[in-house]
């Protein structure tokens, strides 16, 4: 028996097109590919920061360094009245140094008659009125010269016994002359020279120091 039926031709299955994202499409699968990579590194800074130890946190500033400066100390009692014709020596004598204060000025005839000072005198400073107040005893004198000052005062620096410092007394950049500091039975004396001008300064160590370092002769 024979089929008499026509073949049907069979279809071909349809092939699809392969179609290619336009360049709009790449770009945006650009920015989202950035965009989550970006995400991550800042998700992953900021658990570090929060739980790793000392992870951005920034170093302390230097601390400014601050000078304090002490006060200066300044008298507690009036200086004395000064009697008498004053000559230009004794008026450059300061009535206060720092706590110190002027209580009496003598004449020093020693030094005149011994050692040819033109004038000399002793000056007592005290920082109060009570007898135990601390005191610098001053005592300065004036020569013709300075030649015959620089030898009155190497010769009492010389008696005095050993120094324990010494240099040079400057007067506006220039070295007018030297001083020396020795110890004494009771304290300290420190002597020195300023042009034609030896003075001589008593009381304790510290005392004597700070009043040679803030007299103006």
């Amino acid at each position: 028996m024979t089929d008499d039926r026509t073949p049907r031709p069979v279809a071909r299955p349809q092939t699809r097109a392969r179609s290619h994202p336009s360049a709009a499409v790449l770009r945006r699968r650009r920015i989202v590919a950035v965009s989550g990579a970006g995400a991550v590194v800042l998700a992953v800074a900021l658990v570090t920061a929060f739980w790793w130890p000392g992870f951005a946190v920034p170093d302390p500033l230097p601390t400014p360094t601050q000078t304090v400066t002490a006060p200066v100390p300044t008298p507690t009692v009036s200086p004395a009245a000064r009697g008498g014709e004053q000559t230009a020596l004794t008026k450059a004598l300061p009535d206060t140094v720092l706590a110190f204060a002027q209580q009496g000025i003598e004449n020093l005839p020693a030094w005149q008659a011994d050692n040819g000072a033109v004038e000399s005198w002793t000056v007592t400073y005290a920082d109060g009125a009570e007898a135990d107040a601390a005191s610098v005893v001053l005592q300065v004198g004036q020569w013709a010269d300075a030649d015959a000052a620089t030898s009155f005062h190497a010769a009492q620096v010389k008696a005095a016994g050993a120094t324990i410092k010494d240099g040079d007394v400057e007067v506006g950049g220039e070295v007018a002359g030297t001083y020396a500091l020795v110890l004494t039975d009771d304290g300290a004396a420190l002597w020195w020279r300023n042009g034609t001008v030896v003075l001589r300064a008593l009381g304790t160590q510290e005392d004597v120091e700070a009043f040679y370092s803030a007299f103006p002769l």
